[in-house]
């Protein structure tokens, strides 16, 4: 595991060195910079004092030194500073990164209670499990600018069972932050809910089907004992490594949940960053989200090799040095790739 560790510890590295280079020619690309933005369009201004500005900025240098500056300043812990306010990076980040962590937070218990298919499974064919299957696909479907704008007009304009989304803090008064954060917590947990649904649903009628529940079964075992205590915690592991991967989505899915109820969270900092043609206050905010995931990733990982080792443990399997370290990360490296469209690997061996 520790050799394993280390490895992924370079891989991220490496990952990062590529997403700096990635982030900075991005922004780049955006037509505009932060001179034209602070000038106007229809502003009358000289050459010269353009020429200054960017100079001020340091816009008039190559890109290769920009970068290179960038660069230089994150070796050192450096933020930057943003241009537009005037305040550190890192101050701006963690004056809002509580109500980004706060949102995810009810965003991910949301999507686990709703989530976790297991009647559905029990249940297949069923009128329960048809519900949750076209549920999940709507889930899927519908979009989370439009589903976050149907909540506000619905709960918050018609019924008004909702206050305005006017931020207060936790601290200040804490049921109302959370009945403001309901709506968007909500909005941002119905895609994971319905991802985790479809992959618990999948993983449970594979583990249902096994040889060692069909003989438990046979040898007079409770139903709700085979499925609590033998199936569920089979099924359960390649669910944890998606429902991990899912914390990651739903901090980039932030920004636009966020934008939507007017949240003063680090989401709406990246698209005003962006707006304002911000490069410092966009590349590192970007930068910061990036590694955050990557470090859940990473737990994520780590804790799917320990979990499949306590299930060989206890089904009195052979434990293999290799096996705990490259064969777990391996699959959950897999479903990274396929976590997007709701799969895991368990899903394939699956029938619908």
């Amino acid at each position: 595991m520790g050799r394993y560790l280390l490895v992924r510890l370079y891989s991220m590295a490496l990952t990062l060195a590529g997403l700096t280079v990635l982030i900075f020619l991005m922004l780049r690309l955006i037509p505009g910079t932060v001179v034209e933005q602070m000038i106007g369009a229809d502003a009358i201004v000289s050459p010269a004092m353009v020429a200054e500005l960017k100079r001020f900025f340091g816009l008039d240098q190559p890109w290769y030194v920009q970068y290179s500056r960038w660069v230089a300043e994150l070796a050192r812990g450096d933020l930057g500073t943003s241009w537009r306010t005037g305040k550190p990076v890192t101050q701006l980040i963690l004056e809002r990164l509580p109500v980004t962590l706060e949102l995810t937070g009810l965003a991910v218990g949301f999507a686990l209670v709703l989530g976790i298919g297991i009647v559905s499974a029990i249940r297949r064919d069923e009128a329960i499990d048809n519900v949750t299957r076209v549920g999940t696909l709507l889930g899927l479907s519908v979009p989370v600018f439009w589903q976050g704008t149907m909540l506000i007009l619905f709960f918050s304009l018609y019924l008004r069972w909702m206050p305005p989304v006017v931020w207060v803090d936790f601290f200040a008064d804490p049921r109302r932050n959370l009945t403001i954060m309901l709506l968007p917590a909500i909005c941002l947990g119905t895609a994971s809910a319905a991802n985790i649904a479809r992959t618990t649903r999948a993983c449970m009628l594979d583990v249902l089907r096994s040889e060692y529940i069909r003989t438990a079964a046979a040898k007079g075992l409770a139903a709700r004992a085979l499925v609590l205590k033998h199936a569920l915690k089979n099924a359960l592991i390649p669910v944890v490594t998606v429902a991990g991967l899912q914390v990651g989505i739903l901090l980039g899915g932030t920004v636009v949940v966020e934008e939507v109820f007017t949240l003063p969270g680090v989401g709406r900092l990246v698209l005003w960053s962006i707006y304002q043609r911000d490069y410092p206050l966009t590349q590192s905010t970007i930068l910061f989200i990036a590694v955050m995931f990557m470090t859940i990733n990473l737990v994520v990982d780590l804790l799917y090799g320990l979990m499949r080792a306590a299930v060989l443990f206890e089904q009195g399997k052979p434990l293999q040095v290799e096996e705990l370290e490259l064969e777990a990360p391996r699959e959950g490296e897999a479903l990274v790739r396929m976590v997007a469209s709701g799969v895991c690997h368990s899903c394939l061996l699956a029938s619908p």
